[in-house]
């Protein structure tokens, strides 16, 4: 089975205070591929990247306890994830046949797209439990990641009482060939920049009231430049709380549009919007050392 991978576009860190946020899932994803085994009295579980090369091996008792890893962190982290299916739907796993599990990401590791959401909803869905539930009781997180990896469409995502919510929306920017995706050579530590949100005494009702109604507002934008005066707002206000200089102001100051961080500062994937020729602004890019350039066809 396959999920998708994602990007969240607006009200990053809020969004785990119930900001209204839009989240893209992407063309890229990830392969679950579950079958019996044939032979040993265990579970045994093989990640690959995206060049087919295992990245992870691990083999599992019958309950889900880690037997043996050759990365002990993420063999723990699968260990939760067996528990957690285990709590939604006990005795799950008496009633399993020794398995063989296969992921196959489709992207990078470090494009920081989605390894671990697109696994948790694609077990899920097999497993026949809650994929947000599952979240919650491993990785955590706000969840709009989860909502990404199983629509077809992107998503208005909001916390609600602390439980998630969305809708499927059928987005395409008229400006959607104003818009490219650039990586910016480095991985972000999400984890780090929440707890930085937070000790920056993160989620006034202000900052998640402003930051919801610039998510609609940059649904009705019927341009590039209406969404250029949109998004700049949107960062200079998480620049404001973070205390953290805007990614254009850091690296691009000269940019003829606006540069929008996409999830955790500081790295990952950001998204340009420009008047410029889309050939010009892949090219500003590549010129700066940033040869990992998407168009928003090719990549949302």
């Amino acid at each position: 089975m396959h999920t998708n991978g994602k990007v969240l576009l607006t009200s990053e860190y809020a969004v785990l205070d119930g900001a209204l946020a839009l989240g893209l899932p992407l063309r890229r994803g990830q392969w679950l591929r579950i079958r019996t085994a044939t032979s040993q009295a265990r579970h045994t579980w093989t990640s690959r990247l995206l060049d087919g090369t295992p990245w992870f091996e691990g083999a599992f008792a019958a309950g889900g306890m880690l037997l043996q890893a050759n990365e002990l962190k993420t063999g723990k982290r699968l260990e939760t994830i067996f528990q957690g299916i285990e709590k939604q739907r006990p005795g799950f796993w008496s009633n399993q046949p020794y398995l063989s599990f296969e992921t196959q990401l489709e992207f990078p590791r470090e494009w920081g797209l989605g390894s671990s959401s697109t696994l948790i909803a694609g077990i899920a869905r097999w497993a026949g439990v809650d994929p947000f539930q599952l979240l919650e009781d491993t990785f955590g997180g706000s969840g709009y990641d989860i909502a990404c990896a199983n629509s077809p469409h992107p998503v208005l995502f909001q916390r609600r009482q602390g439980k998630p919510a969305y809708v499927e929306i059928p987005f395409v920017p008229a400006f959607a060939a104003h818009i490219c995706f650039v990586f910016l050579n480095q991985k972000q530590d999400t984890r780090e920049g929440i707890e930085r949100y937070r000790r920056r005494g993160s989620g006034t009702e202000k900052l998640r009231a402003r930051l919801s109604e610039l998510t609609l507002l940059f649904l009705q934008a019927r341009n590039a430049v209406e969404a250029t005066l949109i998004l700049e707002e949107h960062e200079a206000l998480i620049s404001e709380t973070l205390n953290l200089p805007m990614v254009k102001e850091k690296h691009f100051p000269n940019f003829p549009g606006v540069i929008k961080s996409l999830g955790a500062w500081g790295g990952d994937f950001v998204m340009a919007i420009s008047e410029k020729p889309p050939q010009a602004v892949q090219q500003y890019f590549k010129v700066k050392g940033f040869e990992t350039v998407f168009d928003y066809e090719s990549f949302v």
